[in-house]
């Protein structure tokens, strides 16, 4: 059994753990490649308003180097489904653009500054609604980015509140 399908029973303490224990992920490592995720820790009542199933990808921006992202929108056809994007006049329906950056100067929780950030402020199609929420991303394993672990969290007038992703 996968790591990741082992904490879909974790406890919202014990996947906070995951991310305090967490490994840094390389970068270059996630250019080029989409992950499917599953939301770990939301309520139900908040996984059917959003996801419990959804897809991130990692694009290198060409000219700049920045290190680029966007969730596609899953069918939520159950966790060992596979993906299936959902669609809007023909294309995967893609929100919540982000940039992946180094966690130096960004405000995080204690104990979450081991990854990197995924950062909704700073993406190529900003949704304001999102600007506030960070992601700090580790891996579960040293040297892998197979299996990635993240959660969110806003920052506040410079104030880190978690939230139970």
């Amino acid at each position: 059994m996968t790591t990741a399908r082992a904490l879909r029973t974790a406890s919202t303490h014990e996947l906070r753990e995951q991310i305090v224990r967490g490994h840094p992920v390389d970068p270059d490592l996630l250019a080029g490649w989409a992950y499917r995720g599953t939301s770990l820790g939301l309520p139900r009542v908040a996984e059917r308003l959003t996801w419990k199933t959804f897809q991130k990808t990692f694009w290198r921006e060409p000219g700049t180097d920045r290190l680029l992202g966007w969730n596609v929108r899953l069918e939520q056809d159950g966790v060992d489904a596979p993906s299936r994007p959902r669609r809007r006049k023909g294309a995967p329906v893609t929100e919540w653009h982000y940039e992946v950056i180094a966690p130096a100067g960004v405000p995080m929780p204690p104990g979450f500054d081991r990854g990197l950030v995924i950062d909704y402020g700073r993406g190529r199609v900003p949704d304001l609604r999102m600007r506030a929420i960070k992601d700090p991303l580790v891996a579960l394993s040293p040297g892998s980015a197979d299996e990635l672990i993240g959660v969110s969290y806003l920052v506040v007038a410079g104030r880190c509140v978690e939230l139970p992703t």
